[in-house]
């Protein structure tokens, strides 16, 4: 027996050295610890890489902010008018005065005057008279939020003018109706696109995942929308909305008919996903399991291809606010006295009255950003989803 032994009791200083050596091994790879990202989250590292997108993504949240208090932020309220002022120029606020004296932050007092020859009125600067521009003045009353009545405004000269974008021809603020009427801009973005891909995610996923009829029906739909040209069929559908119906009324229906042309390309482009996966394994498998179609459509096939999802939500939103933009421009849209950028832009028809008052084309610049940085953040959105880049 003893000698039996002796190879085993060879063996275990071998053993013992190779058992230390895992054990150490094993302790290392438990100091050295590692972390596993998860698809957001690597689509979230790829999308901070996006330098256009990244500085999309905070413009955006200040309009969006701007739009939500607006009542606060602006001046005056959308209807204020100030008589003496119509078609008063951009002030501009100066900090260093006429002689050079360093001030607090300050605006000259206009005063309208007519050239004898041409007739024709303008504003000069008063250089006599200064209002001091404060924050948290006094102004005209309004609801916060529509909750809290209040006067308090977050900055204005007083007594005094204080018009950053000049005013219209009745008098009234441009910034501060410029804010206002991002509420109904904005808003009719993100409202129309929820709606348009309701319908688009609905009938998309319906056409794809059944066939047969159903698919027939969706598809011939969607080339009958397909083959009319959007500008007239917006006309034509906002055109049929009734004059007398009350400014909720027809917001909500210039929503519904951006939202019911818009849901067509999405529809497709859903559909011809939903035909490639819905023969997949974790699809059958669900289906054998005796999920219904509709939660197989709604929490396994859908969510496959979110990533898709978010970025066509992105690219479809300044198509919204440019087709509102659009009707209400060519006054088939919204109407006084609401205030939305189009409205505001339709003032801007008159060639004679953006020659003589070129700022009252300023509100195209809202538009302008608005639907720039939309298609940055897309852009961000599908560079960062791809998972060939």
């Amino acid at each position: 027996m003893a000698v039996e032994n002796e190879p085993q009791r060879a063996r275990d200083p071998f053993q013992g050295i190779f058992r230390r050596r895992d054990r150490r091994r094993a302790e290392q790879e438990r100091e050295e610890a590692y972390y596993v990202a998860s698809q957001w989250q690597l689509m979230w590292w790829k999308f901070t890489q996006h330098k256009l997108a990244m500085i999309a993504a905070p413009v955006l949240i200040v309009l969006y902010l701007s739009a939500l208090f607006a009542d606060f932020i602006s001046p005056t309220t959308t209807d204020a008018r100030f008589p003496l002022y119509k078609d008063c120029p951009p002030q501009l606020i100066r900090f260093v005065d006429r002689e050079g004296k360093l001030q607090w932050p300050f605006v000259y007092d206009v005063k309208r005057q007519t050239d004898p020859r041409t007739m024709k009125r303008t504003f000069a600067l008063d250089t006599s008279i200064k209002f001091p521009v404060r924050l948290w003045v006094r102004g005209e009353p309004y609801k916060f939020l529509g909750l809290i009545r209040t006067d308090i405004h977050l900055f204005g000269a007083g007594d005094g003018p204080l018009f950053l974008l000049g005013t219209d021809a009745l008098g009234r603020d441009l910034f501060s109706r410029i804010l206002y009427g991002s509420r109904i801009s904005l808003s009719v973005g993100l409202i129309g696109v929820f709606l348009t891909f309701a319908l688009g995610l609905l009938l998309g996923g319906i056409s794809g995942y059944f066939g047969g009829v159903i698919d027939t029906i969706v598809q011939r739909t969607i080339d009958l929308i397909v083959c009319i040209p959007t500008i007239p069929l917006w006309m034509a559908l906002a055109a049929a909305l009734p004059r007398d119906w009350p400014t909720l009324r027809v917001y909500i229906g210039i929503v519904v008919i951006t939202s019911l042309i818009g849901w067509a390309g999405l529809a497709r482009v859903v559909r011809g996903k939903l035909l490639s996966l819905r023969e997949e394994d974790f699809c059958v498998a669900a289906r054998l399991a005796g999920v219904s179609d509709f939660q197989i459509i709604l929490r396994h096939l859908i969510p496959s291809f979110a990533s898709y999802i978010i970025v066509a939500l992105t690219l479809s939103i300044p198509r919204t606010i440019l087709g509102e933009t659009s009707l209400s421009f060519l006054g088939l849209g919204l109407q006084p006295p609401v205030v939305s950028w189009g409205v505001l832009l339709r003032d801007a028809q008159d060639l004679t009255s953006i020659a003589h008052h070129p700022w009252i084309l300023l509100s195209a610049v809202w538009v302008f950003v608005a639907v720039l940085m939309f298609n940055f953040l897309g852009d961000g959105l599908r560079d960062a989803s791809d998972p060939y880049k």
